[in-house]
């Protein structure tokens, strides 16, 4: 059963202007097979005689937000329940192409031969220690962390040390899976 947390920025929230917004969204309920228990976060601004609707609605396994504007605020609500629901579908085929394939002979055959190939690596590792393969040396530059994010992305590399010059100590910058940037203090 979805929630719903309707706010309005320069706009009154009417009755209709709610009853519109949980009539359009909750048909996003179709696409669950147990509806999603989630709390509906939705912003509507008007500025300059344009409609802005902002909907996020955070589950389990998945964020969906959609923004959009036009000068026609219920226009505005259909385009983003539109935006919503093809975010669903796209989110459910990638669900449904990866369950598919878990029982597909050829998933099963190249998970037989990972877990052997593993098990090999595995042997070997016991055997022998970590084998470095290639050593780099490098001088390490003052500079601030932002300027080691830039030389990263320069390089096209995920992760960059550099001396940073405000500490004079050895730090490492790294690319994140979200794509924004973190530091490593040594």
């Amino acid at each position: 059963m979805l929630q719903y947390n309707i706010r309005g920025e320069n706009l009154e929230v009417t009755d209709s202007i709610k009853d519109y917004v949980e009539k359009k969204v909750g048909k996003l309920e179709r696409y669950f097979d147990t509806p999603p228990s989630s709390e509906v976060h939705v912003n509507l601004s008007v500025y300059n005689d344009e409609q802005t609707i902002e909907v996020t609605i955070p589950m389990k396994n998945l964020l969906l937000r959609a923004e959009e504007h036009n000068t026609d605020l219920y226009a505005a609500i259909d385009l983003v329940v539109d935006k919503l629901e093809r975010q669903i579908r796209k989110h459910k085929t990638k669900v449904n192409r990866r369950f598919r394939q878990e029982g597909a002979p050829k998933y099963v055959f190249a998970e037989l031969e990972r877990e052997s190939r593993q098990e090999a690596v595995e042997e070997q590792d016991s055997e022998f220690d970590v084998e470095i393969v290639k050593t780099k040396r490098f001088d390490l530059k003052p500079m601030d962390s932002e300027e080691a994010a830039l030389q990263m992305d320069m390089l096209g590399h995920n992760f960059y040390v550099f001396t940073n010059a405000n500490t004079d100590e050895t730090n490492i910058v790294y690319k994140r899976r979200d794509g924004r940037y973190g530091l490593i203090e040594t």
